[in-house]
C-alpha cells in the first residue's frame, strides 16, 4: 500500500479571501500527499536528515492532528479524542509511527481535511473560535492562515526528506 496524491491545483491569483485561503490549504494538503506518494510505509518512516528524527509519515500524522486540533477543538469547540496523541509523549504523532496502519493514516488525513473544509464552509472568516483563550480571541481567518503557515513549513521539511529517500524533487 502506498499513499496516492490527488491532483494539485495552483490557487488563483485573485478572488474572494475565503476562496483564496481554502485554495492555499488544499494546495498544501495536496503537496504533502505528493511528497508521500508512491513510498512504502518503511520509506515513509525513514528519518533521512540526521540528527533529526522527522519522517514523512510523522509529518502526515502531525498535520492530521493539527487539522483536528485547530479546526475542530479550538475553532469549533468540539470535544475530540486527539488523534495520534499520547499523554506520555507530546510528540507521539511524530514518534509512535507503528500505532496506525498506512491506510489508517491516509484515511485519517483525508477525513480531517474534509471536516476542516466543512467547518470553513459553514462559518465566516470573522467568526470567533469557541475555545479561544480568555484574553485572546481567535477568528477563523487566523486559524486558516496559521494552518497554511504550518503546512508550508512542514512541506519544506517534506521536500528535503523525500529528496534524501529517493532523489525526487519539486515543489
Amino acid at each position: 500500500m502506498t499513499i496516492s496524491a490527488p491532483p494539485r491545483r495552483e490557487p488563483d491569483f485573485n478572488g474572494p479571501e475565503k476562496e483564496q485561503l481554502c485554495a492555499w490549504l488544499d494546495y498544501h494538503r495536496a503537496t504533502l500527499l505528493m511528497k508521500c506518494a508512491g513510498l512504502s510505509v518503511e520509506e515513509l518512516s525513514i528519518a533521512s536528515v540526521p540528527p533529526s528524527t522527522l519522517t514523512l509519515l510523522g509529518l502526515l500524522r502531525h498535520m492530521t492532528f493539527v487539522e483536528q486540533y485547530w479546526f475542530q477543538e479550538v475553532f469549533a469547540g468540539v470535544d475530540v479524542v486527539q488523534i495520534y496523541q499520547s499523554p506520555d509523549d507530546h510528540d507521539s504523532d511524530f514518534n509512535d509511527l507503528a500505532s496506525a496502519t498506512l491506510e489508517d493514516v491516509e484515511r485519517n488525513f483525508l477525513v480531517m481535511s474534509d471536516q476542516s473544509r466543512e467547518i470553513i464552509r459553514d462559518h465566516e472568516l470573522d467568526a470567533l473560535a469557541r475555545a479561544s483563550q480568555p484574553s485572546t480571541s481567535i477568528d477563523l481567518r487566523w486559524v486558516c492562515v496559521h494552518l497554511i503557515e504550518e503546512y508550508a513549513r512542514h512541506n519544506g521539511h517534506a521536500d528535503l526528506l523525500r529528496q534524501c529517500i529517493d532523489g525526487a524533487t519539486g515543489d
